[in-house]
């Protein structure tokens, strides 16, 4: 059999239709028939037909085929991407506030994830981003440049402040329309629709420069307003403007005080002569070590015999006279022109000589001699060039060579100078004007306030001085006493004020010395006087070395006087009284139970380091081989009181806590006071956490009977008592019982009045024994009602350290209950899901490892259900899970959400009945009843874990 086939007609056909693609005899021109056929844009169809035809053939004209192909699949994945780019760009222009992050980010945004940012309707979307991100910035530099031209008409009112007020006069009307011209700029800059897409700081700036040009403005009007009148009327007062001031007085014929002249400054060192002698001898040596080395004709000697007289020359050639010097330079001459001679006959080194001349300007692109470098080194090679005439026989045929590359090479150095002259006058012309304007500066501000601002403006001026450009040493030597005199004359108030705030700085050391020196640190005065140095420091600045040293000598008085009240605190705090001791060994037996991880170890440790808190004496040690845990020393009540007593008046005031702001901080003085302020209540918080940890363990683990709690302690002796010498008071008589105690009526004030009253009225009662408790006693009931349970006793007050060590004590005694709490809890409800399980009844933890939220009834319950065999309905098991996750307020799966606001639809409608958070014990028991399964058991686990707790 024969088969015909389809593709030669095919390929004929493909041939046709790219315009003879295919029997293009060369690959140029078949890419060439491809690119003009795919210009025809054809069908995506018959482009992928083409494609599979051609790759097979010739790659190079598949590749673009290819590219096509890809270019039209990314432009379908692009529309999608277009569409949804273009709305988030509408989105933005449609913004009243637009933020130029986030347009700047749409953009970027876009473009890494492919959006066709050059093809509408992304083009024109940018375009408008681009218009209201451009309008934007354009308002915000004009509310800039708008900031900056209110400074600039303050500052003409300054200047004119500083002219006669005749002139300010002239000016006032064009200051007056510039000021009035600003107000309406600054109303279209806030009209400007873009306003509000500016940063929240603008608006702020832009009114605070509006305020002080008005304020700035009205000043100057009503002084020249009063100037006028001053000068029409001689009595009248004169304007608050010291140069108009002394002029109308001097209109006037007063006498005005001349100004003080500026101090000389002094006069430069002279050199010691014993450090001039000392380089005339070191320059002598060099230099009479080089003519030996010359003399006797060895070159490497005195090569470095000649590098050894440069580096002295270097370092001593401002001290070398005259003469002297003259030799040195007669001596490195000779000892070049030895050199050479050795080296070289004259002719050899006259060629390369000539050879370096013309390679002057035949240097590699790139690598061409600027014109300083070029003068210097055709000056060394025609020095170089003498210096070998001198050693032979001139040659005229390379001297001619040798001149001609020269005069070449010069031709680079002429204009070189040319536009060094040029450089040279500009910069002359820009000197002389800054000193001039130096001058017209220190005119202006010779009477200036703000001296940061004074100083700030002499540096500035340096540092035009010194960037304004090179000239030559004779014209510099011309300037430089020009701009000493005008700078001088500039910095002279500064100098004056500055040698005033020192005055003033050596005066508040001496203070400072007082203040350290005395026995009672005043903190008040201390903290007066930084504030002082603060100010002044702010107002006059100082080289940084000379305030820094001056600092020092401010801040070493204080600093001692606060150390030594730090030795002397730490010193008081450091005897520790028997109360003390015993709590810091109660903490560290607690600690040790800790460690132990055993609850009732550690409920007794805690009981034991409350007593000790209390004050109560701990029972005496038992006779053991070593020292128990938690053994302390027995100490009489009365003992302890004392010594406690004798601490406390040893303690630190609050005040003298405070440190001295800015350079104390008294470590040890602010945490003795802040512990004599909070260490009761602190120490009751702790007891009551721990409380609630060991009630919470005592739940979850076995139940331990906890040790009995020790006698409070008897209350202290009254010692003095404060009584009442009225007429009218009655001491024998009792007083009446408190309100809401025994025997008081709602309503009823105690003692028939105020407190201590003797009868129904304020006056002509007893206030009572101050010494005894209020109330009766201490722990008496008080409050509003009388409902307030008594108070406990906190016992004596602690040492800062006992107080840290027992509350740390306590507080890690809570988290290892919480921990072994939790542990004991997570372990029943594994009990209870495997007792469940294997339908072992057995297995099911006790009522004391439950806790307290599972009654004998409900554990009774869940024993019977899992001791029977499976018999609950799935449904009711459903639905008492559903309840059981209600109740602990735990999320339902996915596919049970319907069930449960089904459920939640139906406890609406039976408001009688009681809540899945009062049946949930029964619920869990109609759960365990049901067959067991991992889906179940997960969620009986959550919603348990939960309810357990409560």
């Amino acid at each position: 059999m024969t088969s015909t086939s389809s593709k030669p007609h095919d390929i004929q056909a493909l041939d046709t239709l790219t315009g003879g693609a295919f029997t293009a005899p060369t690959s140029g021109e078949r890419a060439a028939r491809i690119r003009d056929w795919l210009a025809g844009n054809p069908a995506p169809e018959q482009m992928q037909e083409v494609f599979k035809e051609l790759s097979g053939r010739d790659k190079g004209a598949a590749r673009l085929l290819r590219e096509k192909l890809d270019e039209l699949k990314r432009a379908k994945g692009q529309e999608a991407i277009a569409a949804e780019w273009a709305q988030k760009a509408e989105a933005l222009v449609a913004q009243s506030k637009l933020n130029i992050a986030d347009a700047l980010a749409w953009q970027r945004d876009a473009a890494k994830a492919g959006a066709p940012l050059s093809r509408e309707p992304l083009a024109g979307l940018k375009l408008k981003l681009s218009e209201r991100v451009k309008g934007i910035e354009d308002l915000q530099h004009r509310a800039q440049v708008h900031r900056e031209a209110a400074v600039l008409l303050a500052q003409r009112f300054e200047v004119l402040s500083t002219k006669g007020w005749q002139d300010a006069q002239v000016a006032e009307e064009s200051l007056r329309a510039d000021v009035t011209h600003w107000q309406q700029q600054a109303a279209e800059i806030v009209a400007d629709t873009n306003w509000s897409s500016l940063d929240a700081k603008f608006a702020p700036q832009l009114e605070s420069s509006k305020s002080q040009l008005l304020v700035v403005s009205d000043a100057f009007h009503s002084a020249l307003a009063q100037a006028v009148a001053a000068a029409a009327d001689a009595a009248a007062p004169l304007p608050p403007v010291p140069v108009w001031a002394d002029e109308l007085r001097a209109a006037r014929g007063e006498v005005v005080a001349p100004k003080p002249a500026a101090p000389a400054r002094p006069a430069a060192p002279k050199v010691d002569p014993a450090v001039r002698a000392a380089a005339q001898d070191a320059v002598q040596a060099a230099l009479t070590k080089l003519e030996q080395e010359t003399a006797e004709g060895h070159g490497k000697a005195s090569a470095g015999a000649a590098a050894a007289l440069r580096a002295v020359l270097k370092e001593h050639g401002k001290l070398v006279e005259a003469p002297l010097e003259a030799r040195v330079h007669a001596a490195l001459v000779a000892a070049g022109e030895l050199e050479g001679w050795q080296r070289w006959s004259a002719d050899k080194v006259r060629e390369d000589l000539v050879a370096k001349a013309e390679g002057l300007l035949k240097r590699p692109e790139g690598q061409a001699l600027g014109g300083r470098k070029m003068q210097e080194t055709l000056r060394s090679l025609r020095d170089q060039w003498k210096q070998a005439d001198q050693g032979g026989v001139p040659n005229h045929a390379l001297w001619k060579r040798f001149d001609e590359a020269c005069n070449e090479a010069h031709k680079v150095v002429e204009a070189w100078l040319e536009k060094v002259r040029a450089d040279a006058a500009e910069h002359r012309a820009l000197r002389v004007a800054l000193i001039e304007e130096v001058k017209g500066w220190a005119a202006e501000h010779a009477g200036a306030t703000d001296l940061k601002a004074h100083n700030r403006a002499l540096h500035q001026f340096a540092d035009r001085w010194r960037d304004a450009g090179h000239v030559g040493e004779k014209v510099f030597a011309e300037l430089q006493p020009l701009w000493n005199e005008a700078f001088g004359a500039a910095r002279a108030p500064f100098e004056t004020a500055q040698k005033a705030s020192v005055e003033r700085r050596q005066a508040m050391i001496a203070e400072a010395t007082e203040l350290g020196a005395q026995s009672v640190l005043r903190i008040d005065a201390v903290k007066a006087l930084q504030q002082r140095w603060q100010a002044e420091a702010q107002s006059v600045p100082l080289d940084r070395r000379h305030e820094q040293k001056l600092w020092d000598a401010f801040r070493a008085p204080i600093d001692e006087a606060f150390n030594r009240k730090t030795a002397e605190r730490e010193k008081a705090s450091a005897a520790m009284n028997a109360h003390d001791r015993h709590v810091l060994e109660a903490s560290k037996a607690l600690d040790a139970a800790n460690a132990g991880g055993d609850a009732q170890k550690i409920r007794a440790a805690i009981a034991g380091l409350e007593a000790a808190l209390r004050g109560e004496v701990p029972p005496p040690a038992p006779k053991a081989d070593g020292p128990s845990v938690g053994a302390t020393e027995v100490v009489a009540p009365g003992q302890a009181a004392a010594e406690f007593s004798e601490s406390a008046e040893q303690a630190p005031s609050p005040s003298d806590a405070e440190a001295s702001p800015g350079t104390h901080a008294d470590p040890v003085a602010a945490p003795a006071a802040s512990t004599d302020l909070v260490a009761p209540a602190d120490g009751a918080d702790a007891s009551a956490r721990t409380d609630g940890a060991a009630h919470d363990a005592g739940e979850a683990a076995a139940a331990v009977e906890a040790p009995a709690a020790a006698p409070k302690a008897a209350p202290k002796p009254v010692v003095a008592m404060r009584g009442d010498d009225r007429p009218s008071s009655k001491k024998a008589e009792p007083a009446p019982a408190a309100r809401g105690g025994a025997g008081g009526r709602f309503g009823d004030r105690r003692d028939g009045g105020r407190p201590g009253a003797g009868g129904p009225g304020r006056p002509g009662g007893d206030r009572g024994d101050r010494g005894a408790p209020r109330g009766g006693d201490r722990g008496a009931p008080g409050g509003r009602f009388g409902d307030r349970p008594p108070r406990e006793d906190r016992g004596p007050r602690l040492g800062d350290a006992a107080f840290r060590a027992q509350r740390e004590a306590l507080e890690r005694a809570d988290m290892a209950l919480r921990k072994l709490a939790a542990q004991a809890h997570g372990e029943a409800l594994t009990q209870v899901l495997g007792a469940w399980e294997q339908r072992d009844a057995s297995r099911l933890p006790s009522i004391q490892e439950l806790g307290r939220a599972v009654t004998p009834a409900v554990r009774s319950g869940w024993s019977q259900a899992i001791g029977s065999a499976p018999t609950a309905a799935a449904n009711d098991a459903a639905e008492a899970l559903l309840r059981l996750e209600m109740a602990a307020e735990v999320p339902t799966p996915a596919e049970q959400l319907d069930a449960r606001r089904a459920l939640q639809l139906k406890l609406l409608t039976k408001r009688g009945d009681p809540a899945p958070a009062q049946t949930w014990g029964q619920d869990a028991g109609k759960v365990l009843a049901a067959a067991h399964d991992a889906a179940s058991a997960r969620r009986l686990q959550n919603a348990l874990k939960a309810l357990l707790r409560k």
